[in-house]
């Protein structure tokens, strides 16, 4: 037998230091020089200039005052770039939280979301440990577009108290009575408040069409806290409301607890973990995205881990990578965790040197501030191109997302992921049945059986052609492994041929993915077929985008190697 025929060996499994060794330490090792300093010293001061109000914004949005904000920034952010998996990730307060975060305080008070972050840190450090990371990648696509889409509905209710200057002695977490309490409060509105919050989304997304560069978010809110100040308007600010805003970290520090303690808040501790495994593996992902590189998600999860204990213990709140922030990272050309550490800095610098400056904040523009977050964060054109895709994916998207606004984030994304797990079964008995005709997963059988066999002979493409076949259902559960196969295929062809024949379904969340890889292709100019895809599987792949002319479809394999070849 020729060696050279043996397939290639499969690479040793990674030992346990190398999964789990910081990213920061692999790239030191690399070398690490003044004009790398430099960039990242950068990128961190440009993050850090939006993180600031931003984190205030979120701790007050979560009921909290807004220092914990930037204890969060500060310790956290900086222990998940130290300690992390992914080279550019950005860590703090995450819009994502503040529903979570303000049921809790309301249920339990602060030092109960300290003790149910602190457990929720040990069982995200477990869950890396055990490499469980990968499996995050299995939720669909339609349970956290869902969640998020929920989260920010929930988010701008919040705020409404804020942006109308609203008289609101008491506002319940939960979604219903809120929004009864805000409008048994309407009579109390502030017009200076509604004019400063106007003017802070006016600002923010104005500069974000005309100077997409600056920094729209502080600029809105020092220009909304310089009209207050010079003509001493009659509106909420941090001063009014928090006092003064502390010069220093505090000392580190646990509350008491006992069994029964632990058990009251274990359900929390599990959201809080189970919502910072996504966002934050999600945001290193969109990093990935952005530059061509790749995380790793258990380490990651470890670095989650342990700073969201440190973030609490210095009196901080829930942390966890962010994606408006790691992506303007990736933008102002970071090239190491470093930034992110310098990020934490810049944070602590200005808590030394400057924060009494916040006092003259209004509570308003940080609503306007968090009103804008809500609405960027609500995905709304993934939402409705779900809407539209198949009844399945919209069935799971509306469960999620009302469950999400009127039940509880857990249940939302457990029942999520439970409908999409149902889901692909039906879709999986329902297409191999009727448009294949063969079963789920087919028996061996021997090489005698069935029809004549033929002599096989290999198919000659040409180099500048390459074809790769997907075999079986191409859904959420399998977009990792298929990804991970096409992204090793290697130096980029003229000619890109993915074969449908043996796939009798594609979910938006495989398609979503497959979407990336195209783009990928395109960027090195390779021309991309799609051949055989069965109508089921066209118009999925057609939802998600993968359309003329970045992509052409073909009856066949042979038809697209006789027309490149031809011409």
């Amino acid at each position: 037998m020729d060696a050279s025929a043996s397939p290639p060996r499969k690479p040793p499994a990674p030992t346990f230091r190398e999964l789990f060794t910081p990213k920061l330490i692999t790239l030191l090792r690399e070398g690490y020089g003044a004009k790398d300093f430099g960039a990242d010293a950068l990128a961190g001061l440009t993050v850090a200039i939006v993180a600031l109000p931003l984190s205030m914004a979120i701790a007050i949005g979560s009921g909290l005052s807004p220092e914990k904000g930037l204890f969060t920034a500060i310790v956290g952010g900086f222990l998940i770039s130290a300690l992390g998996g992914s080279r550019f990730q950005i860590g703090g307060p995450a819009g994502a939280f503040i529903v979570l975060i303000a049921a809790i305080v309301e249920r339990h008070g602060y030092d109960g979301l300290v003790l149910a972050t602190s457990m929720a840190g040990l069982l995200m450090m477990l869950a890396g440990f055990l490499r469980l990371g990968t499996y995050i990648k299995y939720i669909p696509l339609p349970v956290t577009v869902g969640f998020t889409a929920g989260i920010a509905v929930i988010i701008f209710a919040s705020q409404m108290k804020e942006l109308l200057g609203l008289d609101l002695a008491h506002e319940p977490a939960a979604l219903a009575p809120k929004l009864a309490a805000i409008w048994s409060a309407l009579g109390s509105f502030n017009p200076a408040a509604i004019g400063l919050s106007l003017l802070a989304v006016v600002l923010i997304v104005g500069l974000r069409r005309v100077k997409p560069k600056w920094p729209g978010m502080l600029i809105a809110v020092a220009v909304t806290a310089l009209l207050t100040a010079l003509f001493q308007l009659d509106v909420a600010t941090i001063g009014s409301r928090f006092g003064e805003v502390p010069r220093m970290l505090p000392s580190p520090s646990l509350p008491s607890f006992d069994l029964a303690k632990l058990r009251a808040v274990f359900p929390d501790a599990l959201a809080i973990a189970l919502l910072g495994a996504i966002e934050s593996l999600l945001s290193a992902v969109v990093a990935d995205g952005m530059t061509g590189r790749k995380h790793r998600s258990n380490c990651e999860l470890v670095a989650q881990g342990a700073a969201n204990i440190a973030a609490v213990t210095f009196g901080g709140m829930c942390v966890t990578g962010t994606i408006a922030r790691t992506a303007t990272n990736v933008r102002a050309g970071a090239r190491t965790p470093v930034s992110g550490m310098l990020h934490s800095v810049y944070i602590l610098l200005f808590l030394l040197v400057a924060a009494p400056l916040a006092a003259y904040i209004p509570l308003a523009s940080l609503g306007g501030v968090l009103a804008v977050v809500a609405w960027n964060m609500a995905e709304k054109e993934e939402f409705a191109a779900l809407l539209r895709s198949s009844w399945g994916d919209a069935t799971v998207l509306m469960a999620t997302f009302l469950l999400t606004i009127f039940e509880d984030l857990t249940i939302a994304i457990t029942v999520g992921v439970t409908l999409g797990a149902f889901l692909f079964m039906h879709r999986m008995a329902e297409n191999v049945e009727v448009e294949t005709g063969h079963a789920l997963v087919a028996d061996d059988a021997a090489d005698t059986a069935g029809e004549q066999r033929t002599r096989y002979e290999p198919a000659t493409y040409g180099r500048d052609v390459v074809v790769y076949r997907i075999s079986g259902a191409f859904f959420f559960a399998a977009t990792a492994a298929v990804r991970g196969v096409l992204d090793r295929i290697g130096e980029h062809p003229k000619t890109f041929i993915l074969d449908f024949a043996d796939v009798p379904l594609v979910d938006s969340t495989a398609a979503k993915s497959l979407e990336g890889f195209v783009h990928q292709l395109e960027g090195a100019g390779t021309k991309v077929y799609f051949t055989a895809a069965r109508p089921n599987v066209r118009r999925a792949l057609l939802s998600a985008g993968l359309r003329s002319p970045r992509v052409h479809y073909a009856p066949s394999i042979q038809d697209v190697v006789d027309a490149a070849q031809g011409s």
